[in-house]
């Protein structure tokens, strides 16, 4: 019984190592919730979420032509012209270390003629869900990483399939913590001069092995198991 323990032990730090990678497609939307993700609508005036890819827009960069995730203008429902669009999208928890990687493929309609923003933030606050309040909070989400179109600039947002990408650094240890997508644009909605619709494609999550003393350390544990059976 020992035995089996010790390899049990052994074959469950090599699936918790695999297990902190994920990629996320988008084929159904609607199950996200189901594993972990969260949606949260900050926005001034919020009315709608994150939504399934309409291919008829544009299609997806893999799989169905409808297969990714979407933003748009009616994240708000205001009717200033000068709402502020502040959607969230949250991946699951995950163990964190240096030189983990997150990257996505977004892009915006060809030809847009209103500026679209997104964001890539970090928490390091476990499964912390907590965006702040307001148009303007970020909460736990302090760490910003990725800003495409930061200047929110005319033309800015890629019109194709565009990879962006970041590293985890400065960690002083493995520290649980999330990774959230945010639309984010100012003057937005209906009325406004900015925001569109854009789709998020092939989110990768690329965790790194524990470091070699971590490892050893354990498997040490598990195979003295085995020496005292013997």
């Amino acid at each position: 019984m020992k035995r089996s323990l010790a390899w049990a032990a052994l074959a469950a730090l090599s699936a918790g190592a695999i297990a902190q990678d994920f990629s996320e497609g988008f084929d159904d939307v609607s199950l996200l919730a189901g594993m972990g993700w969260d949606m949260i609508n900050h926005s001034d005036s919020a009315q709608n979420n994150w939504f399934q890819g309409n291919d008829t827009v544009f299609p997806a960069l893999s799989g169905a032509g409808d297969s990714y995730i979407g933003a748009n203008w009616q994240f708000t429902g205001g009717t200033t012209g000068q709402e502020t669009l502040s959607g969230w999208l949250i991946t699951p928890m995950r163990t964190l270390r240096n030189g983990d990687t997150f990257s996505f493929w977004t892009r915006t309609v060809d030809a847009s003629g209103f500026p679209d923003r997104l964001q890539l933030r970090l928490s390091t606050n476990g499964a912390s869900s907590n965006v702040g309040s307001g148009a303007e909070g970020v909460g736990d989400f302090s760490t910003l990483l990725v800003d495409v179109n930061s200047s929110e600039a005319a033309s800015g947002y890629p019109e194709t399939w565009t990879q962006y990408s970041a590293t985890v650094s400065g960690l002083n240890a493995p520290t649980d913590g999330r990774f959230a997508l945010r639309y984010y644009v100012h003057n937005g909605g209906f009325f406004g001069a900015n925001s569109n619709y854009i789709g998020v494609d092939d989110v990768n999550y690329d965790g790194t092995v524990p470091e070699p003393a971590t490892l050893a350390a354990l498997g040490i544990g598990a195979l003295m198991l085995l020496r005292k059976r013997r």
